[in-house]
C-alpha cells in the first residue's frame, strides 16, 4: 500500500486511506516541437508538477473501485440468471468495458481498464464465496476493510 499526501490551504498531511500498489498511475506524456529539449509541466500553486498530482491518482481509484464494485454485483446477478461460471462473466463484463473505453464512451487508460477487471475478478470472486464485499488490501487476497476517502 502507498500512503498519499495532501495538499491543500491548511498545508500538507498523510492520508489514512491506502492507495493499492498495483493500481496503475498514468502520466501525462506530450510533445513539443523545437530543437531544445522540453518538458511538460503544470503550476499547481506555487510548483510545477509533471503528472497527476496525489489526489488526482487516488481520485481516479476511486472511480475505478466503484466501477469494479457495480460490474461484479451485476455480473453475479448474470451468473444468477445463467450458468455462467466466474471467468465467463468476468470475460463478458471484460469485453464491454473494453468496448467503451476503445470508442470513448468511458474515459478510462488501459492500465486503468484491466485493473477494473483484474477487481472486478477478486470482487466476483468472494461475492460467489459467499465474503462480504470490501476492498482488498492489493497486498494480500484477505478484504482490508472499507476504506474510502472521505472529504
Amino acid at each position: 500500500m502507498i500512503m498519499w499526501t495532501v495538499h491543500s490551504r491548511r498545508g500538507v498531511h498523510m492520508s489514512q486511506n491506502p492507495l493499492p500498489t498495483d493500481f496503475p498511475i498514468a502520466s501525462s506524456p506530450g510533445a513539443i516541437s523545437g530543437a531544445q529539449p522540453k518538458l511538460l509541466v503544470r503550476k499547481l500553486g506555487d510548483t510545477y508538477q509533471s503528472g497527476p498530482t496525489d489526489e488526482e491518482v487516488y481520485e481516479r481509484y476511486l472511480i475505478c473501485e466503484d466501477l469494479a464494485e457495480q460490474l461484479a454485483a451485476y455480473a453475479s446477478r448474470k451468473m444468477t440468471a445463467n450458468p455462467w461460471s466466474v471467468e465467463t462473466a468476468v470475460s463478458k463484463v471484460e469485453t464491454g468495458v473494453l468496448k467503451k473505453v476503445d470508442s470513448g464512451v468511458w474515459d478510462f487508460s488501459a492500465g486503468e481498464a484491466a485493473w477494473t477487471i483484474k477487481r472486478t475478478r477478486q470482487i466476483l470472486t468472494h461475492l460467489t464465496a459467499g465474503e462480504a464485499l470490501a476492498p482488498l488490501d492489493s497486498n494480500s487476497s484477505t478484504p482490508a476493510g472499507d476504506q474510502r476517502h472521505e472529504k
